[in-house]
């Protein structure tokens, strides 16, 4: 099918716990109300949401030839996801995390980088970076088979071809973060780092900093996303911060993923960068009202009346 968006990355099997009220000491058990699997990683988080308000959409990526891979590629055709450009890979094992949510705290990972560390520019449909109008890439700096020349290549075609091309990372191992990316950002559309990913990156800890050094590198536009403190966003054109949108808060797992496929929907929508952090945020405040990466996110209904409904404050700087 023709892809409007093409969502490429780190695909994830994730299992995660209702709020605990402690972290178990050795030897010890704690119970929880609700444990699930749920489908994990930036590509196939942004991939569902993204299908879920209505945007034709194509993943790609790897995973194992295991159980989980098979939930995965499910989990995105079940969401109407074309996973046509998802591989199966028989020598890796599905990525895999363990969410753990104590109550009043920020979520703990164990996570299992798997099939992921395998996945190459050759395993991306060419047709969809061709014809898609977003091309969106969620968790680069875990896949080390994208940071090269054929990389910045297939971003630089996409824009080529009219395409905007969308860029979010995920921090695992790696000491020469500055010079990767460094390479691609002049070809990056939206670079859409939290505060805590580009504080470890550019050593500084002001957001708006961290937006102008992202800026300096060659990125168009920036959003520095910065959790319940809202984010901040720096162009050309625009200085803006936004708050948050009211939310009732069960799990942030997704909740970075939500907000990206939000701008992203903004974009195909032709919404000013304003419009696109509203939507990012709607959706961002969507998804932590449930233990999944997807589950709680609107539906474009859903999401259209929420926007009508609430408004999100926005000022320019």
């Amino acid at each position: 099918m023709a892809v409007d968006c093409l969502c490429a990355g780190i695909l994830f099997a994730d299992y995660v716990c209702a709020p605990i009220p402690r972290v178990p000491n050795a030897g010890e058990l704690v119970t929880t109300e609700r444990m699930q699997l749920t489908v994990g990683g930036c590509a196939s988080n942004a991939a569902v949401d993204l299908a879920k308000v209505g945007v034709s959409v194509g993943a790609s990526g790897c995973v194992g030839d295991d159980t989980f891979g098979r939930f995965v590629v499910e989990t995105l055709k079940r969401a109407g996801v074309d996973a046509s450009g998802v591989h199966t890979l028989p020598d890796h094992g599905t990525a895999g995390t363990m969410v753990i949510n104590v109550t009043g705290q920020d979520r703990r990972f164990i996570s299992m980088p798997g099939a992921n560390t395998a996945f190459e520019v050759g395993h991306i449909p060419p047709e969809w970076i061709r014809q898609a109008k977003v091309v969106y890439v969620g968790g680069y700096l875990m896949m080390p088979g994208l940071e090269t020349e054929a990389f910045v290549e297939m971003f630089r075609t996409a824009r080529a071809a009219g395409a905007q091309t969308v860029l979010d990372v995920v921090l695992f191992g790696g000491t020469d973060r500055r010079e990767t990316l460094a390479k691609v950002l002049p070809e990056v559309d939206v670079f859409l780092p939290n505060d805590d990913e580009a504080a470890l990156i550019t050593g500084l800890g002001d957001p708006y900093e961290q937006a102008q050094h992202f800026r300096e590198a060659g990125a168009k536009t920036v959003v520095i996303t910065q959790g319940d403190r809202g984010c901040l966003l720096l162009s050309d054109t625009h200085r803006l911060r936004a708050g948050t949108y009211p939310a009732e808060y069960l799990g942030a797992t997704g909740s970075g993923d939500a907000f990206d496929a939000g701008y992203c929907a903004g974009l195909l929508r032709g919404e000013d960068p304003a419009g696109c952090l509203r939507w990012g945020s709607a959706l961002g405040a969507s998804c932590v009202r449930a233990l999944g990466a997807t589950d709680g996110v609107f539906t474009r209904e859903e999401a259209e009346a929420f926007l009508r409904e609430h408004e999100l404050a926005i000022d320019e700087f």
